[in-house]
């Protein structure tokens, strides 16, 4: 939700970093964001499951690579 409401407001997502257990917006804010990118017009709790599983783990792949990295990734924006 942190990666994905921050992208929907256009915000730079290469000075970002994920920090697990802060919390942010309501729990219906995060369903409405989730819904809106899971790419299906009424998605089952199945599908919004697997679509979860499946940012995170990318995003983490992501935060590890050295090319997103804040050393870097400055050479590399927007990558």
């Amino acid at each position: 939700y942190q990666y994905l409401s921050r992208y929907k407001q256009k915000k730079d997502l290469d000075l970002f970093t994920f920090v697990p257990g802060r919390t942010e917006g309501t729990e219906k804010e995060c369903l409405e964001c989730l819904v809106e990118f899971c790419g299906r017009s009424n998605p089952s709790w199945t599908e919004l499951s697997n679509f979860t599983r499946f940012l995170n783990f990318q995003l983490r792949k992501c935060e590890k690579s050295v090319f997103c990295s804040p050393v870097v990734g400055r050479q590399f924006c927007g990558f």
